[in-house]
Parts: C-alpha cells; sequence; structure tokens
C-alpha cells in the first residue's frame, strides 16, 4: 500500500494521536468538530475521519497515487476490524486489537501488501 494510506492506517490504530497530528503544523494542517476530523498535509495528501458509535469512516486522496480511497472500521470490544476501497481498485482489509496500552496490526491488500506492526502509546509504532 502506499505511505499515504499506511499512515491512515496507523492513524485508526491510535486515533488519539490524529489528535496530536492537529496540533502539530508541520505534519498536517487539520480542522475538527465533535465527530468530523478533516486533515491535508504538506505534500496535499487530504483525509477525514467521521464516527458514528463504534464506526469509523475514512475517506481521502493520495497525492503519489492520485487516487482517492474510503476505508470503514467497525470495533468490538478490543478488536477494530476494516476494510478499505481505492479508485484504482485495490482493496484491504486488516484488523487491530488493543492489549493494554499496546496495539497489535495486520493488514492485507488486493495490490499484494500485507503486514503487521505493533503501536504503543509510549514509543509508537
Amino acid at each position: 500500500m502506499h505511505n499515504a494510506l499506511k499512515c491512515t492506517l496507523l492513524s485508526l490504530s491510535l486515533l488519539a494521536a490524529a489528535n496530536a497530528c492537529a496540533q502539530a503544523p508541520s505534519l498536517a494542517k487539520c480542522t475538527r468538530s465533535a465527530n468530523l476530523l478533516a486533515c491535508v498535509d504538506p505534500d496535499g495528501n487530504a483525509y477525514s475521519v467521521a464516527t458514528a458509535g463504534s464506526t469509523t469512516y475514512m475517506r481521502g486522496f493520495e497525492v503519489s497515487g492520485k487516487r482517492y480511497w474510503a476505508q470503514t472500521s467497525s470495533r468490538y470490544g478490543q478488536l477494530t476490524f476494516f476494510t478499505g476501497l481505492a479508485s484504482d481498485g485495490e482493496a484491504w482489509v486488516g484488523y487491530s486489537r488493543r492489549v493494554g496500552w499496546t496495539t497489535l496490526n495486520r493488514f492485507s491488500s488486493s495490490g499484494g501488501s500485507s503486514g503487521k506492526f505493533t503501536c504503543s502509546r509510549l514509543t509508537g509504532c
């Protein structure tokens, strides 16, 4: 998957980090309301995150790939499952599992990418 999409997946697993990004103008400029966060980074990549109950909806535009993408995530206790689709036809699925202050993440895409990574609230990803 492309770098902007990977960063967005990281944002999902640590939505609190999105608040930090909103306060760091060198990373991205963000606008926030009660349940919507919209950001644009210095390269022109843009994304928005909206929440409705335990479901999160993300949409964005990736400059390097010149493509639009959308992702939906649903939370069930400590597990969050997500699926996404890009305008070039790439699709992806994955999950995040919280264990204390650590998040275990796995994803796979139709473009051949797959991986796993661990994030901590103390040390990052």
